[in-house]
């Protein structure tokens, strides 16, 4: 089984508009509102892979019991650290040429008990699990460092799957983390660096094996995604799809790369199936997560190249 921990879930209202104009009255066209949080979207691609999977992390009273139901609804188990308070509710706009617009709102604060709460409960579940994936921003006051202390909590020899960056990518990195998933704006604003060239990117992947990763999965966006040990690296391009929304697209290759590392797959099939789980989630315009049927259709027409 695997565990997925999610530190800041959300409440995603998607507005699509003609077009989004700012100072300017802009009329909805339909409104979908999501229960959403990044390592939350990957438990929901690794149940509808059919990955035994148990769903944790914070959860506020006074809006977080829709996350029950939909969770319910893909028979994903679960149990939150529940907190005062409303969390945060997000506004993504999206206009008739695809273009998402975001205003992000801010976390309520959980106090420290809560998070040592969720710590505990991490260290209670990971016993009975296969590893873990940890994924998301963190609530407002919480440092950087929540992400070591919450790996610290997972049994050594346990995979450990994470997707951050910035300060949270470096604490995480001090406990050694099997896997990696970025993608290059992120790794360009962790690393302070810009990247011109494929060689450069990889370099820039090596930085992080070097200070305690095994694997680093880079996103290119539309331009696929590369894999590499350090070692060696693979790159795959992403097919061509009828785009509907980029939402959740990053938390669908995590699930399905994540699935294929828990199965001990090589380096070139997990790059494939996390393209192909990015790739189909974007497809999906009434959901945050790929059905399992168009992650088939996809992944059967990807390819990778060896890089060196």
């Amino acid at each position: 089984m695997i565990l997925t921990v999610c530190p800041s879930p959300c409440i995603d209202v998607n507005m699509e508009v003609d077009s989004l104009s700012v100072g300017m009255v802009n009329k909805v066209i339909s409104k979908k509102t999501f229960f959403t949080g990044k390592a939350l979207n990957v438990a929901r691609g690794l149940a509808r892979l059919g990955a035994r999977v148990f769903a944790t992390g914070f959860m506020y009273e006074e809006n977080g019991h829709g996350f029950e139901h939909e969770l319910h609804c893909e028979g994903v188990p679960y149990k939150f650290v529940w907190n005062k308070g409303r969390m945060r509710e997000n506004y993504k706009f999206i206009d008739r040429k695809s273009m998402l617009t975001e205003v992000n709102d801010v976390s309520p604060e959980v106090p420290l008990e809560k998070q040592e709460e969720l710590i505990g409960l991490v260290e209670q579940m990971s016993q009975k699990c296969d590893g873990l994936i940890l994924s998301g921003s963190l609530a407002k006051g919480m440092t950087a460092d929540y992400y070591y202390r919450v790996l610290r909590a997972v049994p050594h020899e346990q995979i450990k799957i994470i997707d951050c960056s910035g300060e949270r990518l470096f604490e995480s990195l001090k406990c050694g983390v099997d896997l990696v998933k970025t993608n290059l704006a992120e790794l360009e604003g962790t690393l302070k660096k810009s990247f011109d060239s494929k060689q450069e990117m990889l370099e820039g992947c090596r930085e992080v094996i070097a200070k305690g990763a095994k694997h680093v999965l880079l996103s290119l966006g539309k331009k696929g995604a590369v894999i590499t040990d350090g070692k060696k690296a693979f790159y795959s391009k992403s097919v061509n799809v009828a785009m509907n929304s980029t939402v959740g697209a990053g938390d669908g290759m995590v699930a399905a790369a994540s699935n294929a590392y828990f199965k001990g797959c090589a380096m070139p099939e997990i790059l494939k199936c996390g393209v192909a789980g990015g790739t189909a989630t974007v497809t999906e315009p009434d959901s945050i997560s790929f059905t399992k049927e168009k992650y088939e259709e996809i992944l059967s027409s990807i390819t990778v190249e060896e890089i060196f």
